[in-house]
Formats: C-alpha cells, sequence, structure tokens
C-alpha cells in the first residue's frame, strides 16, 4: 500500500465509493464531472498485474521464491518437517520486531536501539522477579513497563528536539548497551542474569513466550503465532484504520500531513511505542527460552531488523511499505541462515549472502516502482 500524493484529512467523511465526501460544484458542467472522473486514480479499474506491481513485497515474494528453490535444490535436508519448522523459527524471531520496525520505517523513522532493547526487557523480567522473589509474572508486567517507557522516551525526545531518529536512538542503544552490562554486573555480580526457572509463575510464562505446538510431524514454536498475529495487526491497522492513514501520510512528508490535520507526534510516538511492544515480546521469549540472559546480547540484531523491512520493501525515506512485506524479509533471512547450514556451506558466508539479497532486493523493488509508477 503506498500514501497518496496529498494526505485524506483524518476526520473527512467519506463518500459511499471509497473517496472524500466534498461540497456539490453545482457550476461544473457534466462533462467537467467526466473528466474528473477519468482523473481520479482510486475510481480507475486497473488490471490484476498492475495491481501486483504496485504492491511493496512483490520484490520480497520473487526474492523469497528464489531463495527456497536454491535451498531445496542444494540441501537434501531443507524440505523435512523439522527443517521448515526450524526456519520458521528463526523467520519469526526476526520477523517479531521486522514488523513493527517496518511500520515506523513506513513513518519515515528509525530505531536503532531495537537490539539492545529486546536484552533490555528480558533483563528486567528475570532481575526483578529474582531480587523480589516475586511472581515471575510481575517481573514480566514490569519490563512491560520499562519497555514501553523506553519507547516512549525515544518518540517524545523525537518530537520535542525535532532532532533526527538516528540520532536519539543512537543515544538510547548505547546508553542501553551500558546499562544492560553495568546493572547486571552490580546487582547479579557477573554477566548474566540468575537463573528463575524454579520460581512461581515460570511454566505458565514460559508456556506463553516459548513453548511449542505440535503440528502434524513438526514442533512450531509459538513465536510463529506471536508473529503471523503481529503481521495481521500491523496489515488490518495500515490498511483499515485512520491510523494507517496517518502512518503513510507522515512518512510520505510530515508538514503536509501536519497541515491537513494529522497527529504527527501522536502518530510518530505510537510507532516507537509499537516497537517497543515487539521488544518486549521477543525479550520475555528470550528469556523464558533459555531461562539465563547474557547481558550483552542484542547488539547488531537492529541493522538486521532494518535490513528485513527494506528486503521487505520499505523505504529509507518512509511513506512506501508494508507489514506482509516485512515478514517475508525475514522468512527470507531464516531461510538462508538455516539453508547454509543444512547446505553444509561455510557459515562465514551468511553476512555476505545476507548484504548481496539487501543490494537484489533494493535494485529490484526500485525497479518495480518504476513500471508501476509508469503504468498508471
Amino acid at each position: 500500500m503506498t500514501a497518496a500524493s496529498t494526505p485524506t484529512p483524518p476526520d473527512a467523511p467519506e463518500a459511499a465509493g471509497g473517496g472524500t465526501a466534498t461540497e456539490a460544484q453545482p457550476d461544473k458542467s457534466p462533462g467537467d464531472s467526466a473528466q474528473a472522473g477519468k482523473s481520479d486514480e482510486r475510481l480507475v479499474h486497473r488490471p490484476l498485474l498492475q495491481r501486483m506491481l504496485g504492491r511493496p513485497e512483490l520484490g520480497a515474494v520473487v526474492g523469497a521464491i528464489a531463495v527456497f528453490v536454491v535451498f531445496s535444490v542444494v540441501a537434501d535436508s531443507f524440505l523435512r518437517a523439522s527443517s521448515l519448522s526450524t526456519v520458521l523459527y528463526a523467520s519469526s524471531t526476526l520477523g517479531i520486531m521486522a514488523v513493527p520496525v517496518a511500520l515506523l520505517m513506513i513513518g519515515g523513522e528509525f530505531d536503532l536501539s531495537t537490539g539492545v532493547m529486546v536484552t533490555s526487557s528480558s533483563l528486567v523480567s528475570s532481575m526483578f522477579s529474582y531480587q523480589m522473589t516475586a511472581n515471575v509474572w510481575v517481573g514480566v508486567g514490569v519490563s512491560l513497563l520499562v519497555t514501553l517507557g523506553i519507547g516512549l522516551f525515544n518518540g517524545y525526545m523525537l518530537v520535542r528536539t525535532k532532532l533526527p531518529s538516528f540520532i536519539i536512538t543512537l543515544g538510547t542503544f548505547l546508553m542501553l548497551t551500558g546499562l544492560n552490562l553495568g546493572l547486571t554486573k552490580l546487582i547479579s555480580g557477573t554477566v548474566s542474569t540468575k537463573t528463575i526457572s524454579d520460581m512461581e509463575g515460570f511454566a505458565s510464562a514460559k508456556a506463553l513466550f516459548a513453548s511449542e505446538l505440535t503440528i502434524g510431524s513438526a514442533d512450531i514454536q509459538v513465536t510463529v503465532v506471536w508473529w503471523l498475529a503481529l503481521v495481521a495487526l500491523a496489515t488490518w491497522l495500515l490498511l483499515r484504520t485512520k491510523a494507517g492513514n496517518w502512518i503513510f501520510a507522515v512518512g510520505g512528508g510530515e508538514h503536509t500531513a501536519r497541515a491537513v490535520g494529522v497527529p504527527v507526534a501522536r502518530t510518530k510516538i505510537g510507532l516507537y511505542l509499537g516497537v517497543a511492544l515487539g521488544a518486549w515480546i521477543s525479550g520475555q521469549h528470550l528469556l523464558f527460552n533459555y531461562d539465563v540472559v547474557q547481558s550483552g546480547e542484542g547488539v547488531g540484531n537492529e541493522l538486521i531488523y532494518i535490513a528485513a523491512a527494506v528486503i521487505g520493501g520499505c523505504l529509507l525515506t518512509g511513506g512506501y511499505g508494508s507489514a506482509v512485506g516485512a515478514a517475508v524479509g525475514a522468512f527470507i533471512f531464516g531461510m538462508t541462515s538455516k539453508g547454509i547450514v543444512y547446505a553444509q556451506w561455510e557459515p562465514d558466508w551468511f553476512k555476505f549472502f545476507l548484504g548481496a539479497m539487501l543490494l537484489v532486493a533494493v535494485l529490484l523493488n526500485a525497479w518495480i516502482r518504476k513500471r508501476a509508477e509508469a503504468s498508471r
């Protein structure tokens, strides 16, 4: 989905045809009205192929099919049910963060603190529960509040200072990196947390954030369910709600969006809160899947989340992209990371393949956009 060139005022009533209702213009002739209808692309029925070319995730889908075919041929074990479940698990752990990061990028902003924010979320849950000898769910709730507070801090600083999001979230990244290491050493005496697997509430929390579901002959991690639910929620938000129009409008042009009544500050803060929510879910999985958390984890993952969103069709300039595309981008990452292992290739080539896919995806997405715009 792309944003319209001029955002629709958020409170304008909708006409029966899906457009914006306007006052009657009695001075216009029937010919003028017909000409106006022809010039409004919302009223023009476009062929299926043309509509597909306008989808931001098309390039990612083509790339995902190509990667799947390659590893299906070169890796004998790639198509096994257990292997595909491992690929889905790797994709879901990235996709849970790639989806809210994609929405933030559609809104025209970045967040470089996402990788360490995931670790911060898990550290807060673990250390609060252990130090307070409280039910694990208390630590989970405190972690949610702290993580949302970090997202609120990023969004509030952005709208108040008008500094680039790159600078603000880079500062948050450095602060969280230091806090994760410093506070963990201060409280636990080491760089890792203490085990909480024997505490009350651990089993039920693990069932929600780190359990397995058996489907046929495959064991599917519950993170896949979280991932798909976030994709569905984000897609509905972008395509079916007023907030979705605001996100595209803000990413397409902040000043223009503000001029037509879009709440720019509220929209951007909401996007950062969405990223924080994704970090909280990922952080709880990290904790309850492994029990012990290393405080130095997460550094560098923020670039992978951004790359998955870009491969999925999001523009670095904002105003264009989709949640489905980000999910496909994460799936490509999952297939590549595990496919290299199943194919028994040298793992050191993993980053090379990711970089190559990123460049190819960006070039393919740019070509598709040009073709789609030329065919209108």
